[in-house]
């Protein structure tokens, strides 16, 4: 780009133009694109003309039910996006300043991590700043790691699953999963030694939604065991709903094992199979590079380490559950 394009670039894309290239490369409509950011069609296809000529780049190609972004509009609208995202962030921080707090930090987490880890994190890091606002966010390993991309969140404990988007995030290793098939302790199967996958596809099974790596890794699962999938199925990522529905039916599960390890304990539930060698990959704690956290942001991420060398050893196994039981015991120890 040359010095005048950003010279102009740096005049004249302010937040309400940011945001028009950000509405224009999701609703893929010009008319719907303006009236988000309360401008009149004509004035915002002129703007994104003269945004292109500055570039000397064509942004968006028009077609008859609408327009799409070209590779150069993804990678503006992505930017845009990001720079809004933190200017928002930067509003909230001043709003709760002014009311009394000392800041606020977000973390998007996958299932396991939030039914431990995240949970004795955040005891750590109430116990030290009980003024800062902490948000949880738990979701599916590549919507997570988008909103970090674009600075909706500060800190992602998921997997990255995409190679062209490890250049631009910073990765530290955690744990790899064992998934284990689980049934309510009421199930006829419950408490049987040598339960095989054929003889589940019966009962109804609760499956996480499609998208995710776990819901993709058992479809593949099912097909390498000459097995049809499931045609009783409950889908949900809500851990709460999938316990619930173990124990008051006769449904199967998939889930990691650490995940429910105190109702496995207490006989609430029961595993059948230990382990399904579904090699998901290991997770982690994900930032972006090149991006200074808020002060809520770097408080939370420590937290996360510390709790993380309570829960995991050296090698990323899973350490003993004692910490796993009582956040305040694991606090005890930072």
């Amino acid at each position: 780009m040359s010095s005048r394009s950003c010279s102009l670039m740096r005049s004249r894309l302010n937040i309400r133009q940011l945001a028009l290239l950000a509405h224009l490369a999701e609703e893929r409509c010009v008319m719907r694109a303006a009236a988000a950011v309360g401008m009149t069609q004509p004035a915002a296809s002129r703007l994104l003309r003269e945004i292109e000529d500055t570039l000397q780049v064509r942004l968006f190609e028009r077609h008859a039910r609408g327009i799409v972004p070209t590779s150069s509009g993804e990678i503006l609208a992505r930017h845009a996006r990001s720079i809004i995202s933190e200017i928002n962030l930067a509003q909230q921080e001043i709003a709760t300043l002014k009311s009394g707090l000392s800041g606020q930090a977000s973390l998007g987490t996958v299932t396991t991590p939030a039914a431990n880890l995240v949970p004795a994190a955040i005891v750590l890091l109430k116990q030290k700043h009980p003024g800062l606002l902490v948000s949880v966010e738990l979701d599916h390993s590549r919507p997570l790691v988008e909103k970090l991309r674009q600075g909706q969140l500060d800190v992602v404990v998921a997997r990255i699953l995409d190679a062209a988007e490890a250049d631009e995030l910073q990765f530290e290793p955690l744990s790899d999963e064992q998934h284990a098939v689980l049934v309510g302790s009421q199930h006829p199967l419950a408490g049987k030694t040598g339960s095989r996958l054929e003889e589940l596809m019966e009962y109804p099974w609760v499956l996480p939604p499609p998208g995710s790596v776990l819901h993709e890794r058992l479809l593949g699962l099912f097909l390498q065991r000459g097995l049809a999938a499931p045609a009783n199925v409950i889908q949900t990522q809500s851990l709460q709903m999938i316990t619930h529905l173990l124990q008051t039916t006769h449904a199967v599960a998939v889930l990691q094992h650490e995940a429910v390890r105190s109702l496995c304990e207490s006989r609430l539930l029961a595993v059948l199979i230990e382990d399904l060698g579904l090699h998901i990959g290991c997770f982690g704690l994900i930032t972006r590079k090149g991006r200074k956290l808020s002060p809520g942001g770097r408080v939370l991420l420590e937290c996360l380490r510390t709790a993380a060398g309570l829960f995991y050893d050296r090698e990323g196994d899973a350490a003993p559950p004692p910490m796993m039981k009582s956040p305040r015991r694991a606090a005890a120890h930072a």
